[in-house]
């Protein structure tokens, strides 16, 4: 599984002061080097008791005793949400304690090691910022941010203080992913020359998400915590200043693996979408969009369309890349990840990696996929398909929470460590801006940068 991105805490330069509660001083040469649990148990967290909060509670608990990990606090503004993570967890034998106020935690409970931030898009810098500088490693719910500037300050915060930053892209960690990036991609380079790529991410209509009435906070605590009313607060992704839209919430799962099986961050983006569905007044963001990115490969240019659509769900969600060899379309979705031979390579030349486990061979053909596979990868070839080899059964939220834990403990290196994921912040934050100009708008290589 190499990747040159990934990082762990080894790579953190020394430091030989320590100032305040566990911000260390930060050489002018790097970063900080921070000190390694005494044991493999780790005190973590939750700021964010949502739906994402919620998932990562249950993926942790059904991890078992084996994880190692005690919920010491829970953290959320809505106590609806918030106790209902704490029955979860007291159900499991954790006794964790409960705060609305992040700050209130984090002065409090002095005995962490990590915390799990899912909360809405536009909090994600600040909770990250303040919990790097109060001693804690950071799992942060992808977006990073709600802005480069944010995100920025997010990577920087982690230099500064030392502490581990990994960002919820999931595919980063998905033995899956990781396969076809390093094994197919990489050294097979099974697809012979990549000329284009395509993805998307559809759903059905999006429902108010709704809260029980008598459970509704008072307007003093919305207003506190950035909300207008309730229906803010539950749909918060629609409105802008809160969300940056679902192509960036949604979106940038997909993008982010452009960028990663690419190779390469993009020179270009021309994009166009709007709320072409919905009542703008509630929904802010375009739930229409399209676009095309340019990566220069080399001396040549790959381009890479994708799609988001809010309305209607056909094929879900994929990425697709195409080569002059064969095409490899994945997915997380159960039996959309397949490669394909283009008909006029010789047979041979991919035995050698189906009898290195690198793929399976299936022996059906265009002409013999189901339609939502067809569909997805257009052939008119009749291509040979290939599997993928059996991989673990953990989830892919799993082996990245599993990825974040081990880094902590010195035992991994970060999946999708912050400086990774910025380069990522950077691509799809830039869709916006290129929608409201209606131009097309350049990257520079040192936008991705800190």
């Amino acid at each position: 599984m190499s990747n040159p991105e990934k990082i762990n805490r080894r790579q953190f330069i020394k430091s030989a002061a320590v100032v305040g509660a566990g911000l260390t001083l930060v050489p002018a040469t790097g970063c900080t080097q921070t000190a390694t649990p005494k044991s493999d148990d780790l005190n973590i967290a939750i700021i964010g008791a949502g739906d994402q909060g919620q998932e990562h509670a249950n993926t942790i608990l059904k991890m078992g005793k084996r994880a190692r990990l005690n919920f010491k606090a829970v953290c959320d503004i809505w106590p609806y949400n918030r106790r209902k993570v704490v029955k979860r967890l007291k159900a499991y034998d954790h006794q964790p304690k409960e705060y609305e106020d992040f700050r209130e935690m984090l002065d409090a409970e002095k005995d962490l090691d990590a915390v799990i931030i899912a909360t809405p898009l536009f909090w994600h810098a600040e909770h990250t910022i303040a919990s790097m500088r109060a001693g804690l490693h950071v799992y942060c719910e992808k977006e990073m941010a709600n802005t480069i500037e944010n995100a920025g300050k997010m990577v920087q915060a982690s230099k500064e203080t030392g502490k581990l930053l990994q960002i919820g892209r999931q595919r980063r960690s998905s033995s899956k992913y990781i396969h076809c990036a390093d094994k197919l991609l990489k050294e097979a380079k099974i697809l012979g020359r990549i000329t284009a790529a395509s993805g998307q991410w559809n759903r059905g209509k999006q429902l108010d998400a709704g809260w029980p009435k008598k459970y509704a906070l008072d307007a003093t605590t919305l207003g506190k915590y950035g909300y207008k009313s309730m229906h803010q607060l539950r749909n918060w992704k629609w409105y802008k200043g809160l969300g940056s839209g679902y192509i960036v919430e949604l979106g940038s799962h997909q993008i982010d693996v452009f960028n990663w099986f690419l190779g390469a961050t993009p020179t270009a983006i021309l994009a166009a979408g709007g709320v072409d569905y919905y009542d703008k007044q509630t929904h802010q963001w375009p739930d229409n969009v399209m676009l095309i990115y340019e990566y220069k490969i080399g001396d040549r240019i790959v381009r890479a369309s994708y799609q988001l659509l809010l309305s209607n769900s056909s094929e879900g969600y994929f990425t697709k890349f195409m080569g002059d060899e064969g095409t490899l379309v994945t997915s997380l979705t159960e039996g959309k990840t397949s490669v394909y031979r283009e008909e006029w390579v010789p047979a041979e030349n991919w035995k050698k990696w189906v009898d290195a486990g690198y793929l399976e061979q299936s022996g059906h053909g265009a002409h013999e996929l189901d339609s939502d596979v067809s569909a997805v990868t257009g052939a008119t070839a009749s291509p040979t398909q290939y599997d993928l080899p059996s991989t673990t059964t953990a989830s892919p939220k799993a082996q990245h929470l599993s990825n974040f834990f081990d880094a902590i403990r010195d035992k991994a290196k970060l999946n999708c460590p912050g400086e990774v994921a910025f380069k990522t912040a950077v691509t799809v934050l830039k869709i916006n801006e290129a929608i409201k100009t209606g131009k097309k708008l350049t990257f520079k290589p040192e936008d991705f940068k800190v």
